[in-house]
């Protein structure tokens, strides 16, 4: 599905913004903070930007588990090994400052994409969904389907060390609390298939008629909320997930979801290996640049969500596309001081 999906997306992107430009010797790694879908975007947005701005390569690589020195051991080897910029995940937004200084202090520019680090670092910026506005958005979806009186919410959610998880967190209290509504529980740490499966599984079982809606912020507990409600059968609590996964698309499509917050990790990866090259090539990035601002870094730029529901779901390739394709056109003219 990946390559297919990217494939679609990247028809017409470089020729619409006439950016390619002669080869040169950039050596990009991208690199998550462990397995995971999401980021399987990345490998084929690396490809393509590797074959549209004529880079030497753009690689997806991944440590084998979500192990902060795992990922700068990985960091550090294919610095040694001859990459000369990165896009990078944070294994932990505070604890991997030290290992992007490195990067940086080598010649090597990195890009935060998908969460950022804490400022101060040496990543050139953040390029990312703005995971609290859309956990707020997702929840205010959730709140308006539920309909009036005091409901009910159980939040799923990511990895504690994931940067985004806490702003997702604070995200969809905000938005319960603002109407009157009750975040009763919060199961976190569950963005892996044998934890999600085991917590939301046994609290469903034993909670599921104290529930009235689910917020899933994170990919994997989508997927394994989504498929455990059709099991159950009943449509009465409603939920609203993130992410493309098809499970997701399917659930909504049947009426067991409402909808889902979809992000945009093909234009992180094939985006931020095009603002690496930029930058190895001797592009600044501009002093008064519009960056935004969250709870991490003052240095973000937002890559882009949008709600998806049934009648939507069967073109959320052409949101994506269209995001993907305005984020490029001007990039460089509004971060970028390229004279």
């Amino acid at each position: 599905m990946i390559r297919g999906l990217s494939g679609l997306l990247l028809s017409g992107l470089v020729g619409a913004a006439g950016l390619a430009h002669a080869e040169d010797d950039t050596s990009i790694a991208l690199v998550p903070g462990g397995p995971h879908p999401y980021f399987a975007a990345w490998e084929q947005a690396g490809a393509d930007a590797a074959r549209d701005f004529k880079l030497k390569a753009a690689d997806y690589k991944v440590p084998q588990k979500w192990e902060l020195s795992l990922q700068n051991q990985l960091l550090e080897s294919a610095l040694a090994q001859g990459y000369n910029g990165f896009v990078i995940f944070p294994g932990d937004p505070v604890g991997s400052v030290s290992t992007v200084d490195e990067l940086s202090s080598n010649d090597a520019p990195v890009v935060a994409a998908g969460g950022c680090f804490k400022d101060p670092s040496a990543a050139a910026f953040c390029l990312g969904t703005d995971t609290g506005n859309s956990a707020y958005l997702g929840t205010k979806e959730l709140i308006r389907v539920m309909g009036s009186g005091k409901k009910r919410i159980l939040h799923l959610t990511g990895f504690l060390v994931d940067p985004n998880t806490q702003l997702r967190i604070d995200a969809v209290n905000k938005a319960a609390s603002e109407s009157g509504n009750e975040v009763v529980q919060v199961i976190a740490d569950i963005d892996a298939p044998e934890p999600a499966e085991e917590k939301i599984n046994a609290y469903l079982a034993a909670h599921a008629g104290e529930v009235d809606g689910i917020i899933a912020s994170a990919w994997v507990p989508s997927v394994v909320a989504a498929n455990s409600l059709r099991r159950i059968g009943d449509k009465r609590i409603r939920m609203v997930a993130i992410d493309h996964d098809e499970v997701v698309l399917k659930a909504i499509k049947d009426g067991f979801l409402d909808g889902t917050m979809i992000q945009n990790p093909y234009g992180q990866g094939y985006v931020g290996s095009f603002a690496v090259d930029r930058l190895r090539a001797g592009c600044k990035v501009k002093a008064d640049a519009p960056f935004k601002s969250n709870a991490l870094t003052a240095k973000f730029i937002d890559s882009g969500t949008a709600f998806i529901d049934a009648s939507k779901v069967d073109t959320y390739v052409d949101t994506m596309r269209e995001g993907t394709k305005a984020l490029l056109a001007s990039f460089e003219a509004t971060y970028l001081d390229c004279k």
